[in-house]
């Protein structure tokens, strides 16, 4: 059992991802999780009033699984197979996060200044919170799909469309985690 507690290797993780693309890949499957999103909007009948949704979910069903199985994993590994104590952060980033009021993380995985129940009682982190969601919202729709649809399924697949939209995740990235974060905070 220890190995399942352990982080593991790149290489080990790697292969699993691309044994699930490729099993995927030989059953017809996209792997998506905002696919569900347009999904959930379907049954909900909104393709009889917007074309976007009016197609047949059903034949999207067993992407739901992923979407539960991903919460529930998620939960055991956060609950009961996690220990944050060995997640290392390089010292000048650390340093960085302090010039902005954010402390380290201190043996947890992210960091309570940003995470933490606190946010619920200040505005700002309460817009940044909704203008955030907003802006992933749109954008996931905008670039047709998500950073693990497009990472993991579109780049397997070979598809340019993927490549360009995981180049400008990561440029995103760059430019929030250098330019604009120092701003908000």
């Amino acid at each position: 059992m220890s190995i399942i507690f352990q982080t593991w290797p790149w290489y080990v993780s790697g292969f699993l991802i691309g044994a699930v693309m490729l099993f995927l890949i030989y059953f017809g499957k996209n792997f998506g999780m905002s696919t569900n999103l347009q999904s959930l909007c379907s049954m909900t009948g909104l393709g009889k009033r917007f074309e976007y949704f009016d197609f047949d979910w059903k034949a999207n069903r067993w992407n739901f699984l992923v979407v539960l199985g991903a919460m529930a994993g998620g939960f055991v590994a956060v609950h009961f197979m996690s220990d944050p104590s060995n997640v290392s952060i390089n010292p000048k980033t650390i340093m960085q996060l302090a010039q902005m009021g954010i402390e380290a993380p201190n043996g947890k995985l992210m960091p309570s200044t940003i995470f933490g129940d606190q946010i619920w009682h200040s505005p700002k982190s309460i817009l940044i919170l909704l203008i955030g969601g907003i802006l992933i919202g749109f954008g996931t729709r905008y670039a047709g799909g998500c950073t693990s649809g497009h990472a993991i399924s579109g780049l397997s697949n070979l598809q340019l469309p993927s490549l360009k939209a995981v180049i400008g995740f990561f440029i995103g990235g760059l430019i929030m985690a250098h330019f604009l974060l120092p701003l908000i905070f």
